[in-house]
């Protein structure tokens, strides 16, 4: 791991899962949204964009995610959390 680099693992809020961003799963977020439910920075969610760690839309010059996939990490990071 390179200096400057986080993993996307550890604290989620308690209400992460149950954000109304994530209800309809067709909803695409910004990435300012996904650092902010996955308390990350802004510059790990473009890491993850541009690794493909993640499933994302270009919209012009930015990029949206959606839901489903903030989802996918959430279950993902709260089973590795969880595995003894």
């Amino acid at each position: 791991m390179n200096l400057g680099e986080q993993k996307v693992t550890g604290g989620l809020g308690p209400d992460a899962e149950d954000d109304p961003r994530l209800a309809s799963g067709k909803e695409l977020l910004t990435v300012a949204e996904v650092s902010a439910l996955l308390r990350v920075s802004k510059m790990t969610i473009y890491r993850m964009v541009h690794s493909d760690e993640i499933t994302h839309v270009r919209v012009g010059r930015s990029f949206r995610i959606p839901a489903d996939a903030v989802r996918r990490i959430l279950g993902t990071r709260n089973a590795a959390h969880l595995r003894p």
